[in-house]
């Protein structure tokens, strides 16, 4: 008896050194959580992936994303059309940085979380893990939107092709509650150059026929059903942000307000929605300390 309970007890600590060198099962993902994360390790040699829950979601409102109604108002259509079961598209958000993009995609998932909304959020080098994802939620009643921010590729990399093939053209389908949405500085997710243009070509009708550089550049953006472009914001469109931002964080709107928020945006050389969320924090905690 007292050698069963030591061989007992020593398969236990083996159990309990060998349980973190095992990738976790798909019985142990909290699916109680609205967001999560696509983690890869190594595991005895093996690579294998799991979705992580997050835990702390830095929220968003739609009411405090400004100047891009437009396409605020596409985005939730599609999104409603999703949750409900409708045929909806993948999303790809391009253009000038701080405008808001990803903060759309936040706020749809706030939005919409209490009718089955979800968001993995992948990294550009795990997006050929996308069937995998898929597998993962497969027969789940929850919709999920697979989100990647920043996306962007350089010539030979491998998830180019890869992205581009789970899109559309693959076998494999990502099944019927999985979207991507996709945010890029890049129209075309590529890198553009003029010396792309000189092989272009017209033929015996005057037509212009692309070269094969840039048909391969547009081929993945092309398989995003709906494009959302967002621009720089004017002046009067950078203050109406700082503003509403200042106003959410208990700020006064007083002078010198105004010409405090133009030189924190010729600073920083840019005047986007985020340079007027860091400014409102700024002079709300400053002029809150100097009272």
């Amino acid at each position: 008896m007292a050698k069963d309970k030591e061989l007992k007890k020593g398969l236990l600590r083996l159990i309990e050194r060998l349980e973190p060198l095992l990738p976790p099962s798909d019985d142990e993902t909290d699916w109680s959580a609205v967001a999560f994360r696509w983690r890869k390790k190594q595991y005895l040699g093996v690579q294998a992936g799991y979705l992580e829950p997050i835990t702390r979601l830095a929220s968003v409102s739609l009411e405090n994303i400004c100047n891009v109604e437009k396409q605020k108002e596409i985005l939730l259509k599609n999104t409603e059309q999703f949750v409900l079961g409708l045929p909806a598209n993948n999303v790809l958000l391009t253009g000038a940085r701080g405008t808001g993009k990803s903060s759309l995609i936040r706020a749809c998932l706030f939005k919409f979380a209490p009718q089955g909304l979800r968001l993995i959020e992948v990294d550009k080098e795990d997006l050929k893990d996308l069937i995998d994802i898929a597998q993962k939620v497969a027969g789940k009643p929850e919709k999920f939107i697979v989100f990647c921010d920043d996306l962007s590729f350089e010539f030979g990399e491998g998830g180019y092709k890869a992205l581009k093939a789970i899109l559309d053209g693959s076998v494999a389908s990502t099944g019927e509650n999985v979207l991507v949405y996709a945010t890029s500085n890049r129209r075309h997710l590529m890198p553009e150059r003029m010396s792309d243009n000189l092989d272009s070509s017209l033929d015996e009708n005057g037509e212009l026929h692309p070269a094969e550089t840039i048909e391969e550049k547009m081929s993945l953006s092309e398989r995003f059903g709906i494009w959302l472009s967002f621009y720089p914001f004017s002046q009067e469109e950078y203050l109406r942000i700082a503003r509403a931002w200042t106003l959410f964080y208990g700020g006064s709107i007083e002078d010198p307000w105004q010409v405090e928020a133009l030189q924190f945006a010729l600073q920083r050389g840019s005047r986007s929605g985020r340079v007027a969320f860091q400014f409102a924090r700024d002079w709300t905690g400053r002029t809150s300390l100097s009272k």
